[in-house]
């Protein structure tokens, strides 16, 4: 760091003083107004400190100024897989995941690629997370998991990817919590439409966990929905084979005591 020239005229310990407050002072530095000769290491502490203090948004403006003006250093891919980071943290993830799927164009092969995969995925994670938290204090119709679908992909490319990454096991965790987000959206659907009458609508969405959720907890009551849609329908022989392939694997379920009183 360069100190002014009338430091000289200091005697070395209240020079020392002087660096250490100047350095100090990068961390409440405005982006609208950094010196001209600062370093990519100084704007980088300062946006580090704004970081770790939760004050995202000038984090963001100090990172992006070191995009601007060190485009080609190291500094500068820090920089863009840390904005990705700031906006995931200020609770914007839509942004988050533009940022690091940004990063991983510009950096396939930089050694810290996968946590930018991982990074997309918790952001989707957490689109998920809110989607599923209101999910009864809304019709069921309006709803789209679209989010937890993007998030199971992101975390399926990470695991794909990079099946050392140190971020693996944590994805495969969430994933499973996905499936059985996904398949308890499915079950959701498939009873309302068993409520509307639409009996078909409900069977095939049923089949639909049986397909594509198949270990997940809810298949017994996809089972038992098919078993009721079936038996609306006039299909006595296919609600008979639901009935005994729910009987068989999950003889204590509440779905096959359900069915089997309401026959």
């Amino acid at each position: 760091m360069n100190l002014p020239c009338w430091t000289r005229l200091l005697p070395h310990a209240l020079i020392f003083i002087v660096a250490l407050l100047t350095l100090q002072g990068c961390a409440g530095v405005d982006s609208e107004t950094l010196p001209e000769d600062i370093s990519a290491a100084e704007i980088y502490k300062a946006a580090k400190k704004h970081l770790e203090d939760t004050n995202y948004e000038d984090a963001i403006k100090l990172y992006e100024q070191i995009e601007s003006r060190f485009p080609y250093g190291k500094y500068a891919q820090r920089a863009q897989l840390e904005i990705a980071y700031a906006y995931y943290k200020d609770n914007e993830p839509e942004t988050a995941i533009l940022s690091a799927d940004r990063f991983i164009k510009l950096h396939p092969s930089h050694p810290n690629v996968d946590y930018a995969y991982y990074l997309k995925g918790l952001a989707a994670f957490d689109l998920n997370s809110s989607f599923f938290g209101d999910l009864f204090n809304q019709d069921v119709a309006e709803r789209d998991p679209k989010a937890a679908r993007q998030a199971f992909k992101y975390f399926a490319e990470l695991v794909k990817k990079f099946p050392k990454s140190q971020y693996r096991n944590d994805a495969i965790k969430r994933m499973k919590k996905l499936r059985e987000n996904l398949a308890r959206y499915e079950i959701y659907v498939a009873k309302y439409y068993l409520k509307r009458n639409a009996y078909l609508a409900a069977v095939n969405r049923a089949k639909y966990v049986l397909q594509h959720y198949p270990k997940t907890e809810v298949v017994p009551d996809a089972l038992g929905l098919m078993v009721q849609g079936y038996r609306k329908l006039g299909l006595t022989g296919l609600a008979k084979d639901a009935l005994r392939v729910l009987q068989l694997n999950h003889p204590n379920h509440k779905a096959t005591i359900g069915v089997l009183q309401n026959k």
